[in-house]
């Protein structure tokens, strides 16, 4: 396998580096002055296509006021310009032919600075932006996304839905691939969760959504990827910023942050710390019919948290076309859980109470989470880039449990029977990951070829102790250790050309995948070691047509795949109580998606879709019983799911202070899997999702924002049947300190109906299931800004450790 990764990739780079570098690619030129005529030197210049208003280049102007853009292939575009202090300006549609250089327009920019109070009004991101190959969320332009977390953002985002147990659902389909700044999580969803929210709004400037990636990205998540840019100061100079936030439900929460940031134009030099702290309440009912049995459960949970988010870097610009950067990040949370639940079991058939356990479960746990990134970049400015990364991340997971149960008689309280257990479960995650991408014109398009390889090793300790007269006794029969180990080696080939109205984009992607997992324990399982060893090719492909000015359509196919999170392997035993638990299946496969999608843009900004995809071995969570009167949750393979889809957006101006989002996502899916004699599964259900956004621009500096989302009954894991879902959530902004203090006020779940509800019948098990959280806060935040303002275009990149950091998982 090794040698045809290596034969692929010498191959590629032969071909990139032996062909003519002459293309029929031209140039555009231009300058850009204020209205007293002299120029304005590192204002933002973007290219975008004239048609379906895509990015195509971006670049800054110089002292002289003077910009280029080179290897610009044929077509019709039209230029903005912006900058700190001025009013947005741009040109008319440009057409420039094969190998052509045309010269723009002069560009003047008229000062926007009013002389009321000497307040200077700066552009404003639109809150959504609807491109053809991706939406993105501006958390900056939102005045709800005040004080939340990077995981409540989620649940705002267009078209995604985020269920009961913090799964992150995309256009009806499980397996979203979760980026921070272009780098994948290995995180499952309980830790990806918990990681999320010890992100705040502050630190975010867009969440991107991308349910079509080409061969450039990493081959899993079948839904697609969603990619949350972090806040980069692109003030030239010394600035500062500091924020304060405080939240307030049942119980307070509060948060602050510090960033500081200096960029010349030999280096920039940036830093933040944020710190979050507080306590979170939520509860849990369910209700099971097992054996002959009912077990009514209701419990009510209670977590503290303090959270440490820690980011700095630095990047030295050599010369014009070479940049080498550092970035280290830090998340570090300290939590407690705390869970009290009491289950009612009676007999199902006449409803005789027969017991009642009250349980406790008292969890003392760390997050740890430290990567370091060295990364360097060549752009010639003439089409020319090679990127390279080399990433190094630790994952270091803790959790403490002392689970006493007791079973009281349902009359008269006293107890009949008392099992208290102990555990103790430590997880360390080691990545290490290394890639090198490269682009280059070639035939009037652009080439792209690159290489990525990911090491990664996880020890997960599991001790289980029998607590007898407050003494902790090690049962070697619950006790065990799992190893495991992954080398996943990658190539790909990309290329993408436009020639008139047609554009056309074709890749493929080759993953070879070698893992090994070895359990340990006092009795021998059969699930002892278990390896793997597979490669798989990856194809995608895209279509665009532009028709006219006003109307384009896209075509896009892609197969992906998501490989079991590391802990879900683990067939270790998390307790929720005595007769509730969560396991690992160690024998879990890989799912693997072909997608096909649709669509067509009008006048820039509606956005239609219609798509399918096929999964084969879905992995999903399944409740099972055992012991006649246990149940537990573990992920599985169905044999199928099929889901098709439906999405349009769009972002529109109903007055000029008035401006209005809407995306409206539906889909049909349908679920099988044959696990033997009445455990059959076949389930289909139609669901579809709506959020919409009003922003009313008021008098003196203040903003207004109502915002809300509804999703209908759908499915949850394989089989649980879901209610309707909603909120609405409104708030407000002021500027004050001469525009430097940006002072934000919202309430989140106004009606208090973020309350969920699931039903599953699988097995002889019926099982239904309820909760809720502390979804109505108030939050209120203030940030100052502190040093120059003056905005320059900031490098943004991507590392190498993305992928993997999806796949880590950790228990609450």
């Amino acid at each position: 396998m090794t040698k045809i990764l290596t034969s692929i990739v010498l191959f590629c780079l032969f071909s990139v580096i032996s062909l003519s570098a002459q293309t029929d690619a031209g140039q555009i030129t231009g300058k850009v002055t204020d209205d007293k005529n002299a120029p304005v030197a590192f204002a933002n210049v973007l290219l975008f296509n004239a048609v379906d208003s895509t990015l195509v280049k971006a670049e800054y102007t110089t002292e002289e006021g003077n910009y280029q853009f080179s290897q610009v292939p044929e077509g019709r575009f039209r230029i903005a310009v912006s900058y700190v202090g001025y009013a947005d300006a741009s040109t008319g549609e440009l057409t420039l032919r094969a190998g052509g250089a045309i010269q723009a327009p002069a560009i003047t920019l008229a000062s926007a600075a009013t002389e009321l109070n000497e307040v200077v009004v700066a552009a404003r991101k639109p809150l959504i932006e609807v491109r053809p190959d991706k939406t993105v969320f501006n958390v900056e332009g939102s005045i709800n996304a005040v004080g939340n977390t990077a995981f409540e953002l989620l649940r705002k985002s267009p078209g995604v839905v985020v269920d009961n147990n913090d799964n992150i659902i995309l256009q009806g389909k499980n397996g979203v691939n979760v980026y921070i700044d272009g780098r994948p999580s290995p995180l499952t969803s309980a830790d990806l969760a918990a990681l999320l929210k010890t992100i705040q709004s502050s630190e975010i400037e867009a969440i991107e959504i991308i349910t079509q990636p080409s061969s450039k990205y990493d081959a899993a998540g079948n839904a697609g990827i969603i990619n949350i840019r972090m806040r980069r100061d692109k003030r030239l100079g010394a600035n500062a910023s500091l924020e304060l936030g405080f939240a307030d439900a049942i119980f307070p929460k509060y948060n602050g942050a510090a960033s500081l940031n200096y960029r010349d134009k030999t280096f920039n030099v940036f830093g933040k710390y944020s710190l979050a702290t507080g306590n979170n309440w939520s509860f849990f009912n369910l209700y099971r019919e097992q054996s002959g049995q009912t077990f009514d459960q209701q419990s009510t949970n209670q977590n503290g948290f303090t959270n440490h988010n820690i980011r700095a870097g630095a990047d030295f610009f050599i010369g014009k076309h070479h940049t080498v950067g550092v970035l280290a990040t830090g998340f570090l949370s300290d939590m407690t859980w705390d869970s009290k639940s009491k289950t009612l079991i009676s007999e199902q058939a006449f409803g005789n109470p027969l017991e009642v356990l009250d349980a406790l479960s008292e969890n003392d746990g760390k997050r740890d989470n430290l990567n370091a990134n060295i990364n360097y970049r060549f752009d010639n400015t003439k089409g020319i880039v090679w990127n390279v990364d080399a990433d190094y991340g630790v994952f270091r997971l803790r959790n403490e449990a002392f689970q006493p149960n007791y079973y009281r008689d349902p009359f008269e309280g006293n107890i009949l029977e008392e099992r208290i257990f102990a555990t103790e479960a430590p997880t360390d995650i080691d990545i290490t990951t290394f890639k090198i991408d490269h682009e280059r014109p070639l035939l009037g398009g652009q080439l792209g070829v690159g290489v990525k390889t990911s090491l990664v090793s996880t020890d997960n300790i599991f001790n289980f102790y029998n607590v007898e007269n407050e003494e902790y006794l090690i049962d070697p029969e619950r006790t065990n250790q799992f190893l495991y180990d992954e080398n996943i080696n990658a190539a790909y080939v990309n290329y993408q050309r436009q020639a008139g109205k047609w554009g056309f984009q074709g890749g493929l992607r080759l993953e070879h995948t070698h893992s090994d997992g070895r359990l340990t324990s006092a009795s021998p399982t059969g699930n002892d070691k278990v390896e793997r060893d597979y490669a798989d090719l990856f194809p995608s492909a895209g279509i665009t047509y532009n028709a006219n000015e006003k109307n384009a359509l896209r075509l896009n196919y892609s197969r992906r795949i998501d490989r079991p999170r590391y802990q879900d392997l683990n067939p270790f035993e998390y307790k929720l109580d005595e007769l509730t638990y969560q396991r690992g299946n160690p024998f879990l496969r890989p799912q693997y998606s072909n997608s096909l999608e649709l669509g067509h843009t009008y006048n820039y900004m509606l956005n239609t879709s219609i798509g399918f995809t096929y999964t084969t071995d879905l992995m999903t969570a399944l409740t099972d019983t055992t012991e006649v009167s246990r149940s537990y949750i573990t992920e599985v393979n169905l044999a199928s799911q099929r889901t098709w889809n439906f999405n349009i957006s769009y972002p529109f101006a109903i007055a000029k202070w008035w401006n209005t989002y809407t995306n409206f996502s539906g889909f049909n899916t349908r679920n099988q899997a044959d696990f033997g004699e009445g455990k059959t599964i076949d389930i289909s259900v139609s669901a579809f999702s709506i959020y919409s956004q009003h922003t009313f621009q008021l008098p003196w500096n203040v903003s207004l924002e109502l915002s809300g989302f509804y999703n209908s009954p759908s499915i949850w894991g394989s089989n649980f049947r879901n209610r309707e879902f909603w909120a609405v959530e409104t708030g407000v902004q002021k500027k004050v300190l001469q525009g430097r203090g940006n002072l934000k006020a919202s309430v989140s779940d106004v009606f208090l109906s973020s309350r969920w509800r699931g039903v599953s019948e699988y097995g002889g098990l019926y099982t239904v299931a309820s909760g809720g959280w502390e979804s109505r806060l108030f939050r209120l935040n203030f940030t100052y800004n502190i040093g120059n303002q003056e905005v320059k275009a900031a490098r943004r990149r991507n590392t190498g450790l993305e992928d993997e950091q999806k796949r880590v998982k950790s228990e609450n």
